[in-house]
């Protein structure tokens, strides 16, 4: 249809005042313009989830419009560049030469978005309590904007009921009805920085409705973005099935760091037996120690469910110990190094200058939140150690809800006069562009979370692995 025919019949949408009678919706109408991708999508947050989304999403031929309340966020894309490393400034650059993707921080504009995607934090609070003040806040800021047509799904995670009970009130005290007026659904991120063999665009999305209109819609959407949809019977499914995917990996790597302490006991190697174990083709999945669990979701998602359980008078005893072991594995780190240094140097804790590598909750990800490395600087810090850190992917450290001592800190560069100058070096993080060879030389001791210098033919006394 002309782009300068009102959006209101261009949308199959009698367009009322929120209080009057209620709009005609013509969800056909709407379900073709995802399908033929001629409608405008909305993604607000562009973070590590919401700008690959919004990229995929622009690449799929849609217009979307990124919505961020960062500043210098919204001025990089709009220029053509990224701040995502994973994501090529090349591809921002192409889509917004092509017109299919901008960004802004005035919310008055969410009513040009015929889908609207809420990819917000939802982080804990000191209490280890869930923390939905984004959830709210974008969902109040939402609410004045919302009119009758849109499709609005939230893909942060969170606890069965959140968008039900918290989002739809907030959204219906316009006077506008969900599965009437507007359609509201749920779909779980799934991204994984770093990660070269699944793109946003390849990973199936899980969908669930608020009724049939609102999933039919979700899954129109989504299946002109995405490798498959997979439809679930209620929003509160669709919400379980983030938290049992990332429970699933917490309890696992949980279980392999409680082996590692037992095999060592025993003078077992736990590298070792995972090697030898991931060999059976059936029955076995590999998962690896570390120094603690890092990122956005696995340290988080579990407390979302306990915290919920509780409601229900349901205990979770099996998660709440996955949680205290790897929570407790920081600790352990620390307690070796401290071991290394007396044992090995004759030296104590206090007063010694300790290098971390890599501070990125992942391997080749810049992404520091809930990273374990940041608990042990400052804890080693704490202890009267001096600390400095080396990450090739990450110049300074990020102000943080968390650690804010270490806010502004640099990378130290690794240089043999540098390296020279440090009692142990703690590798926390393995990524690709470390010179773990030159650390082995040049360090005095290497206290090893990552069994890197294993994998690399790198040994001697001077390794310790923890």
């Amino acid at each position: 249809m002309p782009p300068d025919e009102p959006l209101s019949r261009r949308l199959g949408v009698t367009m009322n005042d929120a209080a009057g009678p209620a709009a005609s919706v013509d969800v056909d109408a709407l379900v073709a313009r995802f399908r033929d991708r001629s409608a405008t999508i909305g993604v607000i947050g562009l973070g590590y989830v919401g700008l690959p989304l919004a990229r995929t999403i622009a690449e799929r031929g849609f217009k979307v419009l990124g919505f961020d309340l960062d500043a210098a966020k919204i001025a990089r894309l709009n220029a053509g560049n990224s701040y995502i490393r994973h994501i090529s400034s090349d591809s921002i650059a192409a889509l917004r030469a092509s017109g299919r993707l901008a960004a802004t921080g005035e919310m008055s504009r969410l009513g040009e978005a015929d889908a609207i995607l809420l990819c917000v934090p939802t982080p804990l609070t000191r209490q280890r309590e869930p923390d939905l003040s984004f959830v709210l806040h974008t969902t109040e800021s939402l609410a004045p904007h919302l009119r009758r047509g849109q499709l609005i799904v939230l893909e942060s995670t969170t606890y069965p009921g959140t968008t039900r009970n918290i989002m739809r009130p907030i959204l219906e005290r316009t006077g506008l009805r969900s599965g009437r007026d507007f359609f509201l659904a749920y779909s779980p991120e799934r991204e994984d920085p770093g990660n070269p063999e699944f793109g946003t665009g390849d990973i199936p999305k899980v969908v669930g409705g608020d009724g049939p209109n609102a999933l039919r819609l979700a899954r129109a959407l989504y299946g002109a973005v995405a490798a498959q949809t997979v439809p679930v019977s209620s929003l509160e499914t669709a919400e379980a099935v983030k938290l049992t995917e990332n429970i699933f990996r917490a309890v696992n790597i949980a279980l392999v760091n409680e082996l590692k302490i037992v095999f060592e006991a025993m003078g077992i190697d736990i590298w070792e037996v995972i090697e030898a174990a991931k060999t059976k083709p059936f029955g076995y999945m590999p998962f690896y120690p570390g120094p603690g669990l890092g990122g956005h979701c696995i340290p988080i998602d579990p407390f979302y469910l306990t915290w919920k359980a509780r409601e229900f008078g349901v205990s979770t005893r099996f998660i709440e110990l996955a949680g205290e072991v790897n929570t407790a594995m920081p600790r352990r780190v620390i307690d070796k190094t401290i071991a290394a240094l007396s044992e090995r140097a004759g030296l104590a804790i206090k007063g010694a200058r300790v290098l971390v590598i890599g501070v990125g909750y992942k391997k080749n990800v810049e992404d520091p939140r809930e990273s374990p490395a940041l608990t042990i600087m400052e804890s080693l810090e704490q202890r009267g150690a001096v600390v400095a850190f080396h990450d090739p992917l990450l110049t300074e450290l990020p102000a943080g809800r968390e650690h804010r001592s270490l806010a502004g800190r640099r990378s130290t560069p690794l240089t043999r006069s540098e390296l020279a100058a440090f009692h142990v070096a703690i590798i926390c993080t393995d990524h690709d562009g470390i010179d773990y060879r030159l650390l082995v030389d040049c360090c005095r001791l290497i206290v090893d979370t990552r069994n890197v210098c294993a994998r690399l033919g790198l040994d001697g006394d001077k390794i310790i692995k923890a």
